[in-house]
């Protein structure tokens, strides 16, 4: 697990706090597309339900590398350092207030024995591992990349996809999936499609819990009716997704 972070240890300990992600940490590029280590590989092989970003933005990379340059200098083992690293860059904010609420929405937190999934970040924490699609931050022109190009057309992409998250999927074999966005669903489908992942352990079709979503959301948790959604929100696909989360969560809880 300690393969990477070795590559660019001096790197890490060497930066000052304002250098963010330093070129130093630059893994590959092809084109317009860079990825650079950030301490993301720490894997929570206990977790029940494993939540799929995109790629961690450079916010997040930054505040994570700060947290694993205080862990190495203060003289915290190697899993340690990157455990507690990955922690800080956990969804945050108003976002995991949306993402709570649609998860309990659909009775994930029935599924897995807790009052709310708001229990999945604090005393529940070690139920839940937080990864992405892309594991390492991926810039496309200088800026965070949002899934263009798609991961699963780029072969760039695809590939550490395919290496970085097949191999978290590998290693959990019974958790349930929830991916956050097209990009993440996507690839987790092409999962499913490779038996990576049971079908019923991909729990696909929530909103982004982001506030370009709110509409999204307000309808999926049943705040907004349908005569009163805008043109740019699908009732049908949002109420199909819905339903078939709660069908597939009330098939675990019978387990």
């Amino acid at each position: 697990m300690n393969q990477m972070l070795n590559n660019y240890r001096s790197a890490i300990l060497d930066a000052a706090r304002s250098d963010g992600i330093a070129p130093d940490l630059l893994i590959s590029r092809s084109g317009q597309l860079e990825t650079y280590y950030a301490p993301f590989e720490h894997v929570n092989v206990h977790a029940r339900v494993v939540l799929v970003g995109i790629t961690p933005g450079l916010f997040q990379a930054q505040k994570a590398l700060e947290q694993l340059r205080v862990g190495l200098r203060y003289g915290l083992s190697d899993a340690e350092a990157l455990r507690k690293a990955k922690e800080v860059a956990s969804f945050s904010g108003p976002m995991r207030a949306a993402l709570v609420q649609m998860l309990d929405r659909v009775g994930l937190h029935m599924a897995l024995g807790l009052g709310s999934c708001a229990e999945l970040f604090s005393d529940a924490s070690d139920q839940v591992h937080y990864t992405s699609a892309l594991r390492n931050p991926v810039l496309a022109g200088g800026q965070n990349y949002t899934g263009n190009p798609a991961i699963l057309r780029t072969p760039y992409l695809r590939s550490m996809a395919e290496e970085w998250l097949g191999e978290e999927a590998r290693q959990l074999p019974g958790a349930l999936w929830v991916p956050l966005g097209k990009e993440p669903t996507a690839v987790l489908r092409s999962f499913v499609a490779k038996g990576l992942i049971q079908s019923d352990s991909l729990l696909d079709g929530l909103p982004h819990p982001s506030g370009a979503n709110a509409e999204r959301i307000a309808y999926f948790l049943g705040r907004k009716q349908r005569e009163n959604l805008s043109a740019k929100t699908n009732a049908d696909t949002i109420d199909a997704a819905r339903d078939e989360l709660v069908r597939k969560l009330r098939r675990c809880e019978s387990r």
